[in-house]
C-alpha cells in the first residue's frame, strides 16, 4: 500500500475530493477518511484482557502507549478470522483516546470526487447504517465509507477505555 490512486470521473474543476484509506473485512471494501488515520501496522501480539467486550482482541503495546484493539469483524457481526501476513491495525483517535482497529487487509489510499458519493440505503452487507456515512460508486465497485465515531457506542467506548486503563 504505497499509491494514492485518484477516481476519475468528476466533470467540475476544483470539486471537492474525498481523501481515504480503503481496505477490506471480508469480501466487502470500506473506506475512512484519511485524516482519521494515525497510522496503520502489521498485527502484532495482542494481550488477551478479561472481560473484555466480544468484539475486543485485547490491547497492544505502542511505542509505549497501551492501546485497545477491536476486531472490525467481530464489531459487525462477521465470524473471526486468523490473522495472516495481510491483516493490519488502522490505528486512529476517537473521542481523545487512541485505538486499534483490525482489518482483513488494507488496499490503497484513494481520492474520489463527493458527486460519486450517494447516501447509504438502510443496510449494507448486514451493517447497520448508522455507522455508514456514504456508500462510494467506483468504476468496478463500490466503497462503503464508515464513521469511526459512531462505530461504539459511548457505553462500550467507556468499557474500551477501562480496558486500556
Amino acid at each position: 500500500m504505497n499509491e494514492t490512486v485518484d477516481i476519475k470521473g468528476s466533470t467540475h474543476a476544483g470539486e471537492e475530493l474525498l481523501q481515504l484509506v480503503s481496505f477490506k473485512i471480508g469480501e466487502e471494501e470500506f473506506g475512512v477518511d484519511i485524516l482519521k488515520v494515525q497510522e496503520i501496522n502489521r498485527m502484532p501480539e495482542v494481550t488477551r484482557v478479561p472481560n473484555a467486550p466480544e468484539f475486543v482482541d485485547g490491547v497492544i503495546n505502542l511505542r509505549g502507549k497501551v492501546i485497545p484493539v477491536i476486531a472490525l469483524r467481530r464489531r459487525f457481526g462477521m465470524k473471526r478470522k486468523e490473522s495472516d501476513k495481510n491483516t493490519r491495525i488502522v490505528v486512529v483517535e476517537l473521542d481523545g483516546k487512541v485505538v486499534g482497529f483490525v482489518v482483513d487487509a488494507v488496499s490503497e489510499v484513494l481520492r474520489i470526487p463527493r458527486n460519486l458519493t450517494e447516501a447509504p440505503p438502510a443496510i449494507v452487507a448486514g451493517i447497520e447504517a448508522e455507522y455508514i456515512t456514504a456508500v462510494g460508486k467506483l468504476e468496478d465497485r463500490l466503497l462503503i465509507l464508515l464513521d469511526l465515531e459512531r462505530i461504539l457506542t459511548s457505553a462500550e467506548k467507556g468499557k474500551i477505555a477501562a480496558v486500556a486503563a
